[in-house]
């Protein structure tokens, strides 16, 4: 089973903490103020109250036994920065330690982060691609070219094959599933025809995908 380490119980750490428990995670969460666990203790495997820029604290934790450590700390860069070169020190496997700004960034990667995560900059732009068309009901971000949506069938679409459209030739995208009343049928035929009532998955170039958005909509 897969464990991981996550260090800061701000609200970005415990919203990982629970997800990973509902991923089946081994989850053990370090904060230097206890009540900031005390909603979550109960579900993690284990919870330990200390300060990890100490390096004798994160040592006690035997960091390299993790397989994933998450360094939470957004409020204070310095510590962050020291608790992330420390882990990656004592042997830590993958270090994934959150950013607020690029510099920040730049610093993380250069002192032992193997890799940086901006969560408030990642859902402000999920957000906003989102609401910003009737048409995209879901989206993940690949590279920041490539990306993967959820949107509906054009309505010149409806009764045609995924053939007789030509997707990939014609829209230069790749329909990696079907979404329709809650089931997901991934990497449909060339012989799907395209129904009114379902939403597509689809990947590839953002600029691309939002070509198709702008027809839906006119």
């Amino acid at each position: 089973m897969q464990s991981v380490l996550v260090i800061g119980m701000g609200r970005f750490g415990r919203h990982l903490a629970r997800k990973f428990v509902e991923l089946g995670k081994e989850v053990m969460i370090v904060d230097k103020v206890e009540e900031r666990m005390l909603d979550i203790i109960s579900l993690v495997t284990s919870a330990q109250i200390g300060d990890c820029t100490r390096e004798e604290v994160l040592a006690s934790f035997g960091v390299s036994n993790f397989d994933r450590c998450f360094v939470c700390i957004g409020e204070n860069f310095q510590a962050s920065l020291e608790i992330t070169s420390t882990l990656k020190e004592l042997g830590a496997k993958y270090v994934v330690a959150r950013a607020n700004r690029d510099i920040h960034a730049k610093f993380l990667l250069r002192n032992g982060a193997d890799e940086v995560v901006y969560p408030e900059r990642e859902v402000a732009e999920k957000t906003a691609i989102c609401h910003s068309a009737d048409y995209i009901f879901d989206y993940i971000e690949l590279t920041p070219e490539y990306s993967i949506f959820e949107i509906p069938p054009l309505e010149n679409w409806i009764g045609k094959t995924v053939a007789g459209v030509a997707v990939r030739r014609q829209y230069l995208i790749s329909i990696l599933a079907i979404k329709k009343e809650g089931e997901v049928m991934p990497l449909p035929k060339a012989d799907h025809v395209f129904a009114e009532n379902e939403h597509l998955i689809v990947a590839g170039r953002k600029k691309d995908v939002l070509k198709i958005i702008n027809r839906s909509r006119n």
